[in-house]
């Protein structure tokens, strides 16, 4: 065989790959649609169709195109098999643990939520993340009509969990959380002043018997940041969160930039200007002011709101600054309530320091770290029915 030529098994899995391809895009086609979808011939999609069926992956729906009388042949439509799997996508915040079931088509077929204390425990974080997921997947298993979409009830709140079964195990888990993420095991860190998690967990281990493959996490800015280049690619930018945890993410060549242990970009210990011209820590700034939650190292982000002080616009300057002169980014993303509400405050004074740059709002301002999260689960899925 000519060793130039593809063989004729690596045709087939790439005319494998563009017809799974354009029916997670179209969902519902026919073989002479996805020839006209794909660009690729009638007979050889029919022999792909058959073999995606033959290896559980597709299935016909059971519906007909119109024929007779001059329109042609009946066609029969064509999906992904019902059982290809689904996706998981998990939030860990202070506002609470949301777990999210999507299926291959990037549909929200459940959603699941569980309130966190203040200041949050281990044990309590680990319990709720479980609850979650385990309320998602039932609901997920359920099946619901076409159109309707099983979730919290309107206080967040969700019911207690029935006896019945959880549902099918997703096949794999993207993990979201307010944390420092070690990128070797992804267990979350505890770092000094954090703000919401006083101790670690280990999200890997709560989901290893809840998920039917790997486990994916990370920081939630870092997971907001993919969602901001998804919304506006831009190559190299940095994304500084402001709300009641600091933090960045520093996004290079297209890449979230994480570090030797995945705690890049966590910004609270950069040294900026304080009250009266002092060098302190970020974070620090805040406690001088008398800007923290009660009894927590987290920022009162309604204080902030209020009262607007000059001091914490210079020392998120000087942040800023900072990552210009480090990083050299196109622009500076701003993401957080407070952050989003001082933005103009902010460029003001981003745009009198020695090495200026664009300051912009977060296009993605609802979720942002879970949109991050949610993306990355569905095309994980995706990329494991391709590859099966």
């Amino acid at each position: 065989m000519d060793p130039a030529k593809p063989s004729q098994e690596l045709l087939r899995s790439l005319t494998d790959e563009h017809v799974l391809r354009a029916l997670m895009r179209r969902r519902l086609l026919t073989r002479a649609e996805l020839s006209t979808e794909t660009g690729i011939s009638k007979p050889t999609a029919g022999e792909s169709v058959r073999r995606l069926t033959a290896a559980g992956l597709v299935v016909d729906t059971g519906r007909r195109t119109p024929g007779g009388r001059g329109r042609g042949r009946v066609g029969s439509y064509y999906s992904l098999a019902p059982d290809v799997g689904t996706a998981l996508a998990v939030s860990i915040a202070p506002e609470g643990v949301v777990a999210e079931c999507h299926n291959a088509y990037g549909d929200l077929m459940a959603r699941a939520q569980e309130p966190v204390g203040r200041p949050a425990q281990p044990d309590d974080v680990t319990a709720a993340l479980a609850r979650a997921v385990d309320r998602a997947r039932q609901l997920a298993g359920e099946q619901p009509e076409a159109g309707t979409v099983h979730g919290s009830p309107s206080n967040g709140v969700d019911p207690p969990i029935r006896a019945a079964s959880p549902g099918p195990k997703p096949r794999l888990a993207v993990v979201s959380a307010a944390d420092p993420v070690d990128r070797q095991t992804g267990r979350l860190l505890q770092l000094p002043d954090a703000p919401f998690l006083l101790g670690e967990i280990d999200p890997v281990a709560v989901l290893a018997g809840r998920v039917d493959g790997p486990v994916y996490v990370d920081n939630d800015v870092n997971w907001a940041a993919e969602a901001e280049w998804a919304a506006a690619p831009v190559d190299d930018f940095a994304y500084v969160y402001l709300d009641e945890g600091l933090g960045c993410a520093i996004v290079s060549d297209g890449q979230v930039r994480r570090g030797h242990r995945g705690v890049a970009g966590e910004v609270a210990h950069l040294i900026t200007v304080g009250p009266g011209g002092r060098a302190m820590p970020l974070i620090q700034v805040f406690g001088e002011l008398g800007l923290r939650r009660a009894a927590s190292t987290a920022i009162d982000v309604g204080r902030v709101l209020e009262e607007r002080p000059p001091a914490v616009v210079t020392a998120v300057g000087g942040l800023i600054a900072a990552l210009a002169t480090l990083i050299d980014p196109e622009r500076v993303v701003i993401g957080g309530r407070w952050g989003l509400q001082l933005i103009d405050l902010i460029d003001q004074e981003v745009a009198c320091s020695p090495r200026p740059v664009p300051v912009r709002a977060a296009n993605v301002q609802y979720e942002p770290a879970l949109a991050g999260a949610r993306t990355d689960a569905v095309q994980r899925l995706r990329e494991l029915i391709v590859g099966r």
